[in-house]
């Protein structure tokens, strides 16, 4: 399986660039490109969207901020998470353990972990022990570390339910409904929804790249 470099997700976070002033040299970190997919942890579309931009990190991951924003139903009355997930509960249980992970984690192990539970296959995302085991894989201690608490063991942790809640209603602020939307710094540049379609720069890895690269000149160009 490929998976997102540990050492080009450490590069991401320090890839400082090097200014003169009149006395001495300045490293100031460059600006990253917001890139933020709309997904469900158990939507096939998303789990295709994420396996593109495994490429696409591959390439310019040390030019990206990357984030997951997940699509649900805020539900007062949903007994377990306040929000109703298309796939089932287990779906919301995968959204709670892939914020967890996001948080308390860097990309090198969150993205991998995202790439793990994918791997399992749909219908084990949000499974404990698929947690467990991804989490093991990319080094994440998940039974006593800060991501497996906040996931809790059944994905139910209060604190990842609150994650949950906030992120869909961020989710629905920026407009986003499909799974999978893919927004490079703010605007959506293309949707996966059983077809690509609203992709006027493409959609293939190299396509995405592209965009990227351009929009990271742009952004340190400023």
């Amino acid at each position: 399986m490929a998976v997102y470099s540990s050492v080009v997700a450490a590069a991401a976070l320090t890839s400082p660039l090097l200014v003169q002033d009149n006395t001495q040299a300045v490293f100031v970190d460059d600006v990253k490109v917001p890139v933020t997919l709309g997904v469900m942890s158990r939507c096939p579309d998303a789990m295709l969207c994420e396996s593109v931009f495994n490429k696409v990190l591959q390439s310019v991951g040390d030019k990206v901020d990357i984030s997951l924003t997940f699509i649900g139903k805020l539900n007062p009355s949903e007994p377990d998470y306040g929000v109703t997930c298309m796939h089932g509960p287990e779906e919301c249980a995968g959204n709670v353990q892939e914020l967890c992970a996001a948080k308390y984690h860097p990309a090198s192990q969150w993205w991998n972990f995202v790439q793990c539970q994918n791997f399992q296959g749909r219908d084990h995302i949000g499974l404990p022990e698929t947690a467990t085991h991804c989490a093991t894989s990319v080094g994440i201690d998940w039974e006593s570390g800060d991501a497996g608490r906040c996931a809790g063991q059944d994905g139910k942790g209060e604190e990842g339910v609150g994650l949950l809640q906030q992120n869909v209603q961020d989710t629905a602020d920026m407009g986003i409904e499909k799974s999978c939307t893919i927004m490079i710094n703010g605007e959506t540049v293309c949707i996966r929804d059983g077809t690509w379609y609203s992709c006027e720069g493409g959609h293939t890895p190299t396509d995405f790249i592209r965009q990227i690269n351009a929009e990271y000149e742009r952004l340190n160009s400023l």
